[in-house]
C-alpha cells in the first residue's frame, strides 16, 4: 500500500458499473490500486469502462450480469469465489428509477423492476458475498441511496419506497456482522449529480449546474481508503 495507491492489493466489486457514478467509481477504485470487478447488463458498456481503467494503469475484470435474473447473483458470487479468496470492497451502485407518478398511478411492471433491482438484488448481493467479505481483514460495503428513501416526496413513491428498503437492508446487515467480523457497512447519498438517471427525473435541469460523477467516486474511494464505522451515512454535496 502507498499514498498514491491506498487500495493496492485489494479486490473490489462495483454493480451498475457501466455508466454514471458506478463507472466513475470503478475507474477511481482502480486508480487507487484495487483490482475492480465491474458488473452491469451490457457488455459493450462495460468494455468501454474497462478500456478507461486500463488506460489509467488499473486492472479490472468484466462480469456481465442481469441483477433481476434468478440465481444470477449466486452464480456471480461462486465465480468470484473460485478466483479470489476475499472481497475487500463492494459498492452497490445499480438502481432502477421508475417513472415519477402519483402513487395511485404507479406502473406495476416498473414498480416490480424497481423492487427486484433495488431491494431483492441487494439482499442477494449481501447474502451471496457475505463469506468473501467477512474473510477480508477490512471488508467494506458502500451502498448508494437517495434522499427520498429517508424523506418521502410526492410522486417519488415507487423509487423512494425501494430505497427505504435498501437502506434498511444495509443497516440491518451491518448490525448483524459488526461484532462478528471486521466488515463495515456505510450508506452514501450522492446528492444532485450529473447522471442519466438525474436527467430522466429532472429533464428541464441544466446539467452544467451539477457536480460530475467523479466527485462522488472520489469520496467513495476516500471512504474505502480511510475506513469508517458501520452505520456511517453521508451526503455528497
Amino acid at each position: 500500500m502507498t499514498d498514491t495507491k491506498p487500495l493496492s492489493g485489494q479486490t473490489a466489486l462495483v454493480t451498475g458499473a457501466s455508466r454514471g457514478i458506478g463507472a466513475a467509481t470503478a475507474i477511481a477504485l482502480a486508480q487507487a490500486g484495487a483490482h475492480v470487478i465491474i458488473t452491469a447488463r451490457k457488455v459493450k458498456d462495460l468494455e468501454a469502462v474497462e478500456d478507461k481503467i486500463h488506460e489509467s494503469g488499473g486492472t479490472s475484470t468484466i462480469a456481465p450480469v442481469d441483477l433481476m435474473e434468478p440465481d444470477a447473483i449466486g452464480r456471480l458470487a461462486n465465480a468470484i469465489a473460485g478466483r479470489w479468496d476475499t472481497l475487500d470492497i463492494m459498492v452497490i451502485s445499480a438502481a432502477y428509477l421508475p417513472e415519477l407518478t402519483p402513487l395511485s398511478q404507479i406502473d406495476p411492471k416498473q414498480f416490480n423492476t424497481a423492487i427486484l433491482t433495488n431491494v431483492v438484488a441487494t439482499q442477494a448481493l449481501l447474502a451471496g458475498f457475505d463469506p468473501l467479505l467477512r474473510r477480508s481483514k477490512a471488508g467494506k460495503i458502500i451502498g448508494l441511496t437517495s434522499s427520498v428513501g429517508a424523506s418521502p416526496r410526492a410522486f417519488w413513491g415507487a423509487y423512494g419506497s425501494t430505497k427505504a428498503a435498501f437502506d434498511n437492508l444495509l443497516d440491518t446487515y451491518g448490525q448483524e456482522v459488526e461484532k462478528l467480523s471486521e466488515l463495515r457497512v456505510a450508506i452514501v447519498d450522492p446528492g444532485a449529480t450529473r447522471t442519466a438517471m438525474r436527467a430522466r427525473a429532472y429533464p428541464g435541469e441544466n446539467p452544467d449546474t451539477l457536480k460530475g460523477p467523479e466527485v462522488v467516486a472520489e469520496r467513495i474511494v476516500a471512504l474505502a481508503s480511510e475506513g469508517f464505522e458501520t452505520g456511517h451515512r453521508e451526503r455528497v454535496d
